[in-house]
């Protein structure tokens, strides 16, 4: 397999990233994401809690999880658990967080752009590669902040998938809906 590695940057907090050539797929870092998501001071044992929870209940997302090596904050490359985007997907339903939604569309926007930005300019180097993750994530910055001016509301949600599925709260209808 080859990879590419990335920082993915959302809200200035860093999501570190594996492009698969290969399968030509993202892979995130679940502790990252969780970080994201959670602002827990220990991101890593909440995910640790969590796919042990998951687990238990049979949550084949978690089976699934790849590890692959990945730089840590000390320079070294230690094993971590990653996702590709439709795990993450499902995982981050499995974590109450008003950040749900808003990481989910930075998720699909960063992989879209930050790959085609990277296939046009075939970056080299992790200099390079940091570079390019930088700008997907401003372009996926200023969609969130262009569906929120259209809309006129926040694309942040008190609600999780789960409460939404269970009719908990109210969604947001179009004029006229009932």
């Amino acid at each position: 397999m080859t990879q590419k590695q990335a920082i993915q940057l959302f809200e200035q907090k860093k999501v570190r990233t594996v492009w698969d050539t290969e399968k030509e797929k993202w892979y995130f870092s679940v502790v990252d994401v969780v970080a994201v998501l959670t602002d827990s001071p220990n991101p890593r044992n909440y995910w640790k809690v969590l796919k042990h929870r998951l687990i238990k209940e049979g949550n084949e997302s978690v089976t699934n999880c790849n590890q692959l090596k990945m730089q840590s904050s000390d320079g070294k490359r230690y094993l971590t658990d990653v996702a590709d985007t439709e795990q993450l997907f499902r995982l981050i339903q499995s974590i109450p967080s008003p950040k749900a939604e808003p990481v989910k569309q930075w998720m699909a926007q960063v992989a879209a752009t930050t790959t085609q930005i990277s296939k046009n300019e075939n970056p080299k180097g992790m200099a390079e590669s940091a570079g390019i993750a930088r700008r997907g994530g401003a372009v996926a910055n200023d969609a969130r902040k262009a569906v929120e001016k259209e809309t006129g509301q926040p694309v942040v949600s008190t609600m999780n998938a789960k409460q939404i599925a269970q009719g908990e709260g109210e969604l947001l209808l179009e004029d006229g809906e009932e």
